[in-house]
């Protein structure tokens, strides 16, 4: 049978399961990747499931997210990282090496191979021709012990392209046309998969830039063929006998089917604030900016810097902006320099920051009030700059570039000046000490982790309720995001290994009061929450599972969750359910109080049962989509009660 990328990537790391859509399947899983936000909660459940060796073929933790060391909390725990990467056998890339995405991509990334890491953004290195998901942390934590990765089978979504990008149109405008069509649902359950002639118009880094955004449309993984144009990028970096060929077969099928015309595309924008809220930068042309920002794993390739720089080389940016320019990696910085890039961009009038994920994540470069930020990233959820109420838009750095110049959202068509040409450098730096590499076996064993005041164990939890009679504490709307249940940024990331504290931050932008009235019902049974759809895009941080469940989070209710953040709730013994009726949503307030009965019994014996309002003579019908596994990982009350039962059978 003619198979897709998709089918061969899955097909030959299928443990279990059949490959029907919609089933449960457990995938090995050849490397995984860690940061620094999600990583040390990962490290802490190694060292708790008494891990010796990691068992895949590479895992590596990033240090690019908590850059900012405003007190002792971050480089302390940049410490702990690398203790826990020798003693656990992980790569190390320290701070300042660059974002984990790119830098994987440069480094480790390989053809024909499944990564998992403990960040949404992961799918972008299914531009090498691998099937690369996002995950929570315990999740990766288990892959990195040798564990299967279980996902439910999706859909391959197969994108044709066809013709060549024209001028001042690059490809951050591919991925937001998609996301124009679609939103921010269009890809869940499924995987994207790029074919067609327009492919091999588009570069390595072209292609990352594409499947980093996959995750916006809530994608399970982008893949994108390994063909000649990624074995110039692997030999470009070293690493030419890590290339495979890997290509669909003639006359392969896809589940689901669209067809994009690079040469028909025009510049695009996402207003604030969601990536899904795209238009043409026309339409938005003249609104003042007060930033202009460039970077981050959603344009980290050397072009995106050096389009820019050609932009902006002999012309001053406009008075009162802030151009921001955010490397992605040591290695490509050092190429930037080489070129004279960096030296046309600062004397335009850019500021520069060191390499990482930085105003991306909250980490720096918040906008100032009432003022609109333009960047290259690919988020612009509420909150998520840093400032509260932030206003972002979201375009490629040709927009970005001349935006700068003008003080103005500008379609760079409009530009007096023909489009700059670049040049890739013609000998690329290859910076072999990005990561440091695993210690022996031997010496490992020796190694002590190096925990500061900051780091917490992971509170024990209860296991499932079979009876509950709980008040819901929040009615939120539609496409609820991580950031929003427990926000990113340097006031918060600090505390990501200490959950008593972070627990603090859960849900604040949506409602400040949330902490106090969680904690209240910890010790009453807990509460529940209810939603619309997409509930918890965005993000894979596990945080955002588990500070609410710290707070006595028992069930979410909702329309529709976002994968991996279902995935989280699982994994920390929150109840998934979703209305059979989507209208009853409407018939819900914050305050009711809601009676579920029988309920370890119930979730074994079918998906479907009903619950109560109390004091409302109202029946509310509910469903689950746990599997077998996931039903008696929900009944332990997690996935770490779960494991550790299953090692006392073990004894």
């Amino acid at each position: 049978m003619a198979l897709n990328i998709t089918q061969k990537l899955i097909q030959s790391h299928l443990l279990s399961g059949e490959m029907i859509p919609g089933s449960e399947i457990g995938l090995k899983i050849d490397q995984t990747l860690t940061q620094d936000a999600t990583g040390t909660m990962v490290m802490l459940e190694l060292e708790a499931m008494g891990l010796e060796r990691a068992k895949t073929e590479a895992s590596a933790q990033y240090v690019d997210h908590n850059l900012i060391q405003v007190d002792s909390k971050n480089p302390d725990d940049h410490l702990f990282l690398q203790s826990a990467t020798r003693k656990f056998g992980l790569y190390y890339s320290r701070p300042g090496n660059g974002v984990s995405h790119p830098v994987h991509m440069q480094r480790l990334a390989k053809p024909g191979k499944t990564l998992l890491g403990s960040d949404s953004h992961t799918c972008a290195n299914g531009c090498m021709g691998m099937l690369a998901m996002g995950a929570g942390g315990l999740d990766v934590a288990l892959a990195i012990a040798g564990e299967p990765f279980y996902v439910k089978m999706p859909q391959v979504w197969g994108i044709k392209l066809t013709g060549k990008l024209p001028d001042w149109v690059s490809a951050k405008d591919v991925i937001l046309e998609l996301l124009r069509r679609y939103d921010v649902k269009g890809g869940v359950g499924k995987v994207i998969e790029y074919y067609g002639p327009g492919v091999e118009t588009l570069s390595a880094m072209d292609r990352h830039v594409i499947a980093n955004m996959g995750a916006e449309l809530g994608a399970t993984g982008t893949v994108f063929p390994s063909d000649q144009e990624i074995k110039r990028f692997l030999k470009e970096q070293g690493r030419e006998n890590d290339w495979i060929e890997l290509v669909a077969d003639a006359g392969a099928k896809y589940d689901l089917t669209e067809e994009i015309n690079l040469s028909e595309l025009e510049p695009l924008i996402a207003k604030p604030s969601s990536p899904g809220n795209v238009v043409s930068v026309k339409e938005v042309a003249g609104t003042p900016i007060y930033q202009s920002y460039i970077g981050s794993s959603a344009n980290p390739g050397f072009r995106d810097f050096a389009i820019a720089a050609e932009i902006v080389k002999g012309r001053p940016i406009a008075e009162g902006i802030s151009f921001d320019i955010n490397p992605t990696s040591r290695q490509m910085l050092t190429d930037l320099v080489k070129e004279s890039h960096i030296a046309s961009l600062l004397q335009s009038g850019a500021r520069l920051h060191q390499a990482g994920c930085n105003g991306c994540i909250g980490m720096g470069q918040a906008p100032a009030t009432g003022r609109n930020s333009l960047r290259t990233t690919p988020r612009n959820f509420p909150g998520r700059s840093g400032t509260r109420e932030d206003s972002v838009f979201l375009c490629s750095p040709e927009t970005a570039a001349v935006s700068a110049l003008t003080g103005k959202i500008t379609d760079p068509r409009t530009m007096n000046f023909p489009y700059p040409k670049v040049k890739e450098p013609m000998n690329p730096t290859v910076d072999v000490n990005l990561l440091e590499a695993p210690l022996p076996y031997e010496d490992a064993k020796n190694v002590q982790l190096i925990k500061g005041p900051n780091i917490a164990s992971i509170p024990s939890m209860d296991e499932l309720h079979d009876y509950m009679e709980i008040p819901i504490l929040l009615k939120m709307g539609d496409n609820i995001s991580t950031d929003e249940i427990l926000a990113g940024g340097a006031r918060v990331l600090p505390f990501r290994s200490n959950l008593p504290e972070i627990s603090k931050f859960a849900f604040e932008i949506i409602d400040r009061t949330y902490y106090t009235r969680g904690k209240e019902t910890v010790d009453h049974g807990g509460h529940a929450i209810v939603g619309g759809s997409n509930y918890g895009q965005g993000s894979s941080r596990e945080h955002a599972a588990l500070a609410p469940r710290y707070l006595g989070l028992r069930v979410a209710l909702v329309k529709d969750f976002a994968r991996i953040h279902w995935q989280n709730l699982v994994n920390f013994g929150v109840l998934p359910l979703t209305f059979v009726n989507p209208l009853d949503y409407d018939t819900l307030n914050q305050g009711d109080i809601l009676e579920l009965k029988n309920v370890r019994t119930t979730i074994k014996q079918g998906n479907e049962f009903a619950i109560s309002v109390k004091g409302q003579n109202q029946i509310i019908k509910v469903k689950h989509t746990l599997s077998e596994r996931q039903v008696d990982v929900m009944l332990a009350g997690g996935m770490i009660n779960w494991v550790k039962s299953r090692q006392k059978i073990a004894e």
